[in-house]
């Protein structure tokens, strides 16, 4: 006897029911896979004859005789339809006596009655679905169910990625899924994540996964607004992602958008509002302690002086000096703190509308999203403005047409640009706190205004007169012909494609002193137009024999190719701020002209054969042949295979039979398999020539210069992937285990080789196949149903993953290599038999004590000055100080139903890494220059020896900083991501107001975050890394991060 389906899991079935016709849809016309709704597909006939409208009422059950609310209720070949009530009683007007009424319901099989059937109607009878749609997975060039494949692949649905306010997709997909390492390193408005799947498995190439939205590949999934997604596949192991041959390498991410469904049409409002606040902070000195401290750091000034001279500053600080900055008694008149002036509260608030409808034969959907994000940094924001529509058609028996086609603009204001110089995070600290954001002329105030600082302006003023307007529209869509060949054969024919304007608008005003003042005024313009296209055409056969042995088999063709125009000009010198980039001639020195065009092409052919043998054996192979323009002419071809094999054991008769038994579902699998990474710049196998200019008898002349020297041995990097994993479930699946291990080697790495400048060569670089790294781990992901009761029901899912990179070769006699990026010298190492994203520096002791004062003189220091760890020779020792990338991360999230409320809470733990505070150099070592965090007041004195922080003095006689152990932190951590409470209105509240569902909700994201970390958060990179300075090596470096806020928000759900 089955267990009662208790209260709560009926509603959450009624919830689920409100989206069955659009799975259904989205599996059927997408992707080509028969569901038991379509069986009977309506012929284009008159299927009822005309008379009057008939009034039908009945009611609906499950086996076990328990009424089933939400069932769908639809008058066979129209859009007539209703819903069942909370007793699972229904009530419907249909156009005559022959009709007939489907009823679909999440998890259960479609049931069909005749009107004509009175008795039947009042007791329909719902059988559950084994197979339900709910199992179904997208993969690449079809779907799945679930249970029968052979590959990782994890599955994230709607609800679940969308359970906070964020912008973007890879934001959404932190802590969803084990083994995905997603960052949130910039926390600018509409800035993205950095997303790695099992570790990294490159030095120089892109570490990205694929991005495929509706089989559109390549597509920036940070672009995309993420209501309108449906669910998202993550395809991990070499079996799954074999059929993207040389883009898989590092993963692939499969995203399915909403589509139409069948029936009347339906209304969805989703909207929030939320509030952003700075939720850590760091204590700079005040006016009083930054006063004391510059006065300090000048009298210790005779200390460091070898000469013993005695060292005053170019202009004291009082009253007589600087009346506007001093009173009488030369007390400081302003104490201005700057983190609370340019880290505010931010209000924001997105809105999203959608349309879902349709008939048997044509569906539709119609949505429409707008977000309004402000940053916590003053004058920073983002805004997106978007809209889809899609269609699906059934043209005839062995026909069916669709597409869809998004249009997303979106306009992004950035204050906090220039990574190293004096932009605004860094002048939070450094801005000395006794100047004023204006004086009360109206005129700003700089640290330039105090003789001797480094006159970086405040950070006030740079947020709002320097800025980078990034202006972006996208057109993204395909349209596709689905043909019936036989009972068993389809052909598809797809073209995609993704249309992106970019238009990058930026100017930094004539009056911020060390920025743009010496240049009067710079502004600039990039504009970038990037066209992709992509041709995909193939067969695919399903037969099922009748020994219980099915097949199914994919064969086809893709050509893909990819455009871009970039155009850039700027130009300086002012009369006014207000030109700008609005009109670029009024500068009167044209600094940049340029322009540049260049495009990649690709073409594939790929395979897949799955068999299956009475489910209970599944076999998977998988071949694709790649052709990409980028590599050397005897290499430009290469071909990806892949197999897997899975064994369903808990569908054999010794466990079937076993009545007793607690294992419901048991599942081992198997695969290997090699996918590429084609992923570097374009025309890096050839030598390339450059056009410059040089002055020749007095007069400009045209030239051309070696640029670049060229590899035609240029191919891919390989990666050989093998996987073992379980799929276990226990107690009728309330308690659901996945379990996996892999080994990903990545060979014939593509690495920059130094040349010499003595070569002639522009770039003193060349692109070469050297190198091999391993990355191994494991993956663990467990659902509990705690508690199942008829009120109440409590659920948890903890998600496990830890990886371990090693590089196993490199060039030239495996010799070290430092990647960068440099700060004060190398951050980091590649070395045989380390992790990439080793950090390299100095072991910082402490200081010297007056006891040392010989020891320090041998390294030509003093007491008060930092130690370090020495080699027995003397010389200075560098090692591996830490590490980038943690040993393993974790996820622990509980979601809990109370009748119509729901509470939610996910924490996120990340152990095993460390952050580098780069900015202590900046905060801590340059006394009388700049402020300085308040981290100084321990430094060294003569009452004061046991420290790590050195004696204060004035900036002539600093000691030289290093990138030491001081600075690289223990970086892990344990984060309070979301916390979410809500409530849903009862189903008689819901048909007093003829709605179907309202939702309201409160949330809040970063709620804490427990770290030993002093910065703002460990999960930081500074360093926007462009094209040859792969990305991997500047994670966790932090020089004066945009801070991560806390979220605080309310929002609500509607349909109707």
């Amino acid at each position: 006897m089955k267990k009662k389906e208790c209260g709560v899991s009926r509603g959450i079935r009624c919830l689920l029911n409100k989206y069955l016709l659009v799975m259904e849809t989205i599996l059927l016309i997408v992707f080509g896979f028969s569901t038991p709704i379509f069986a009977n597909s309506y012929n284009g006939e008159n299927s009822f004859k005309k008379n009057i409208a008939i009034d039908v009422t009945g009611k609906v059950m499950n086996n076990n005789g328990e009424s089933l609310p939400g069932v769908t209720v639809l008058e066979k070949g129209t859009t007539n339809g209703t819903t069942t009530d909370n007793s699972g009683v229904f009530s419907i007007s249909v156009s005559s006596a022959d009709a007939v009424l489907v009823f679909s319901y999440v998890g259960f099989k479609n049931t069909e009655v005749a009107v004509s059937n009175t008795t039947a109607l009042q007791n329909v009878v719902m059988m559950p679905d084994v197979s339900s749609l709910t199992d179904i997975v997208v993969i690449g060039y079809g779907t799945a169910k679930k249970s029968d494949l052979t590959g990782s692949v994890a599955v994230v649905k709607a609800e679940q990625l969308m359970d906070r306010p964020v912008p973007n997709v890879t934001q959404a997909l932190q802590g969803k899924v084990a083994g995905v390492d997603v960052s949130v390193n910039n926390n600018a408005p509409g800035a993205g994540a950095k997303v790695r799947v099992r570790g990294l498995g490159s030095i120089n190439s892109s570490l990205d996964p694929l991005y495929v939205v509706d089989g559109v590949a390549g597509v920036d999934g940070n672009s995309i607004n993420p209501n309108d997604i449906a669910s998202l596949e993550v395809l991990k192991d070499a079996s799954s992602t074999a059929i993207y041959g040389a883009r898989g390498a590092n993963g692939v991410i499969m995203i399915t958008t909403k589509r139409g469904r069948s029936g009347a049409t339906r209304v969805t409002y989703d909207g929030n509002v939320n509030v952003s606040e700075l939720y850590r902070h760091l204590p700079a000195l005040d006016a009083q302690e930054f006063v004391d401290i510059y006065n300090l750091s000048f009298a210790n000034g005779q200390k460091f002086d070898q000469l013993g001279g005695v060292w005053l500053p170019p202009k004291a600080l009082n009253h007589t000096n600087f009346p506007l900055l001093f009173d009488a008694n030369d007390k400081p008149l302003y104490n201005t703190n700057w983190e609370s002036e340019v880290y505010k509260p931010a209000l924001s608030h997105s809105h999203q509308l959608n349309f879902q409808g349709g008939s048997e034969k044509t569906l539709f959907s119609v949505s429409l999203g707008y977000l309004d994000q402000d940053g916590i940094m003053v004058n920073s924001n983002f805004k997106r403005y978007s809209a889809r529509i899609t269609l699906d058609n059934d043209v005839n028996k062995w026909l069916k047409i669709g597409g869809n086609l998004s249009l997303i603009k979106s306009l992004q204001r950035v204050v906090s640009d220039g990574n190293g110089g004096l932009n605004v995070p860094r002048m939070v600290t450094e801005a000395v706190p006794i100047i004023p954001i204006k004086y009360p002329d109206g005129t700003w105030a700089g640290n330039s205004d105090i003789a001797g600082l480094e006159g970086g302006a405040n950070p006030v003023h740079i947020a709002q007169n320097r800025y980078s307007l990034n202006n972006n529209f996208q057109t993204l869509g395909n349209t596709y012909l689905l043909f019936h060949l036989t009972k068993d054969l389809d052909f598809k024919s797809d073209f995609g494609f993704n249309l992106n304007t970019q238009k990058n608008n930026f100017y930094s005003a004539g009056d911020l002193h060390n920025l743009s003042q010496d240049q009067g005024g710079v502004a600039n313009l990039n504009n970038y137009n990037n066209v992709y296209w992509q041709s995909e055409n193939y067969l695919t056969w399903n037969k099922e024999f009748n020994s219980g042995h099915k097949m199914t088999a994919l064969l086809g063709a893709s050509f893909q190719e990819f455009n871009q125009e970039r155009m850039r000009a700027e130009a300086q010198n002012f009369i006014d701020d207000i030109f700008q980039w609005h009109y670029l001639q009024a500068g009167s020195v044209r600094s940049a002209l340029e322009s540049q065009d260049y495009k990649w092409a690709m073409n594939s052919y790929f395979a897949r054969v799955t068999y299956n043998i009475s489910n209970k054996y599944l076999f998977t192979a998988t071949g694709r042949y790649d052709g990409s323009s980028k590599f050397g002419v005897d290499s430009k071809y290469a071909f990806f295979p892949s197999i897997g094999a899975a064994w369903r054991v808990s569908e054999e008769n010794f466990m079937k039979d076993n009545v007793n038994s607690i294992i419901s579902d048991l599942k081992v699998r198997a695969s290997y398999g090699t996918s590429g990474n084609q992923e570097i710049g374009q025309y890096q196998s050839i030598a390339q020539t450059q056009p410059s200019t040089t002055v020749l008898n007095g007069s400009l002349q045209s030239t051309l210069i070696p640029s670049y020297l060229g590899n035609p041995d240029l191919k891919w990097e390989i990666s050989l992937q093998a996987d073992a994993g379980v799929e276990l479930g226990l107690f009728n699946n309330r308690v659901t285990l996945t379990a996996d291990y892999y080994n990903r080697v990545t060979k014939d790495l593509l690495l920059q080789a130094p040349i010499p400048w003595s070569a002639g060569m522009n770039n003193n670089f060349v692109y070469i196949n050297v190198g091999s790294v391993r990355n191994a781990g494991f993956e663990l992901n467990l659902n509990t149903v705690n508690i199942q009761s008829k009120n109440f029901t409590w659920s948890t899912n903890f998600i496990f993953a830890t990886n371990k990179n090693k590089i196993i070769k490199l060039k030239d006699g495996n010799a070290d290599i430092f990647p960068g990026p440099n700060f004060l010298g190398q951050t980091n190492i590649l070395r045989v038999g380390e992790a990439i994203g080793s950090f390299w520096g100095r072991t910082r002791l402490g200081t010297y004590s007056d006891k040392e004062a010989d020891l320090a003189a041998s390294q030509g220091l003093k007491p008060g000055d930092r130690k370090y760890l020495l080699n027995a020779d003397g010389s200075e020792n560098y090692s591996i100080i830490g590490r980038a990338y943690p040993k393993w991360t974790g996820n622990f999230s509980s979601t809990m139903n109370y009748k119509n409320w729901d509470f939610t809470f996910d924490i996120r733990f990340v152990q095993g890494v460390n952050t580098a505070a780069t900015f202590k150099h900046s905060s801590e070592d340059r006394q009388t220059i700049a402020n300085s965090l308040k981290t100084v007041l321990d430094g060294w004195t003569p009452d004061h020896q046991n420290t790590m922080i050195s004696q204060v003095r004035n900036y002539k006689f600093a000691q030289d900083s290093k990138f030491d152990t001081w600075w690289v932190e223990d970086g892990s951590f344990i984060r309070g991501q979301n916390f979410t409470i809500g409530y849903s209105l009862p189903t008689h509240s819901l048909d007093k107001l003829k709605i179907n569902r309202l939702r309201i909700y409160a949330s809040v994201q970063n709620l804490f975050i427990i770290t030993d970390y002093t910065g703002y958060d460990p999960e930081v990179d500074t360093y926007n890394s462009s094209y040859g300075a792969n990305g991997s090596f500047s994670q966790n470096l932090d020089f004066f991060s945009y801070p991560r806020p806390r979220v605080w928000n309310a929002g609500v759900t509607l349909n109707f």
